[in-house]
């Protein structure tokens, strides 16, 4: 057995993303068959290794993606998922050699790495059925918000907890039920069926990233609640508004209690 860590680092490094999404597949199964006993503290590398095309707007300048413009518009939103997907490889990767100073049990990194596994997997479906649309990832350009926002929390670990799952994985389970919706009603049964696994994926991570906040929070003696929405309001340039995917956040364990207040001005 042996230290993880150069893996990670290699993984989150690569400029190929179906590459990308295999090594992060790669190491979780090493983990789960016993050939990795631990990870240590790493410098990670600001942003991880990415290919020459898509180019990076912010989010403002890409154009609006809507399902209703027939192929064109189901290939953009399905880009654009491709490129949250993809981001979330790293983010996950990240999350497990970045934070290590704090002495985490390997529950933590085998945590991360499950879920690095399963963003992988979304990619690489995600990847295919561009292909199938004639299409692939780096055809369009896509926004860059979802790193500016690791790069913001890169020496707060509580932050980037509050941020990567329990924002904008959790926005995830708030928008795809809409989503789905609308590949089914133009009978894209293939690409509603990938993001059906995704929307399954996601409550999983986003109890995970729950699970790892609470514990923080109970090692530095916080209240879960107030650190929560304090950090939100620090790191998240926008707003938490409705509608809200109740039934999933509960799955995830995620109460309410935490978000609502903030979105009270939209209710």
């Amino acid at each position: 057995m042996s230290d993880g860590t150069s893996l990670i680092l290699t993984a989150f490094a690569c400029r190929d993303p179906l590459e990308k999404a295999q090594l992060a597949r790669d190491i979780y199964k090493k983990l789960c068959e016993g050939h990795i006993s631990h990870f240590t503290q790493a410098d990670v590398p600001l942003r991880p290794g990415r290919p020459a095309t898509p180019a990076l707007m912010a989010p403002r300048e890409v154009p609006k993606r809507r399902i209703t413009r027939g192929r064109d518009g189901r290939v953009a939103l399905l880009h654009a998922i491709a490129h949250i997907e993809l981001n979330a490889i790293d983010l996950a990767l990240d999350m497990v050699v970045r934070y290590q100073h704090h002495k985490l049990p390997l529950d933590f990194a085998r945590d991360w790495l499950s879920v690095a596994d399963d963003e992988g997997k979304h990619f690489t479906l995600l990847s295919h059925r561009l292909n199938e649309l004639d299409s692939h990832y780096g055809a369009l350009p896509a926004h860059d918000g979802l790193w500016q926002a690791a790069e913001e929390t890169k020496d707060d670990f509580l932050g980037r907890l509050a941020i990567a799952p329990l924002v904008l994985e959790a926005r995830g389970l708030d928008v795809t039920p809409s989503l789905l919706t609308k590949f089914y009603a133009v009978e894209d049964h293939a690409s509603a069926e990938i993001l059906e696994i995704i929307m399954h994926d996601e409550v999983g991570h986003v109890a995970t990233g729950k699970r790892w906040f609470d514990y923080q929070c109970g090692m530095e003696r916080l209240d879960p609640i107030s650190t929560w929405q304090g950090l939100v309001k620090r790191y998240f340039h926008g707003d938490l508004k409705p509608p809200f995917n109740i039934s999933a956040r509960k799955a995830a364990r995620f109460s309410a209690a935490f978000y609502q207040p903030l979105a009270m001005g939209y209710v």
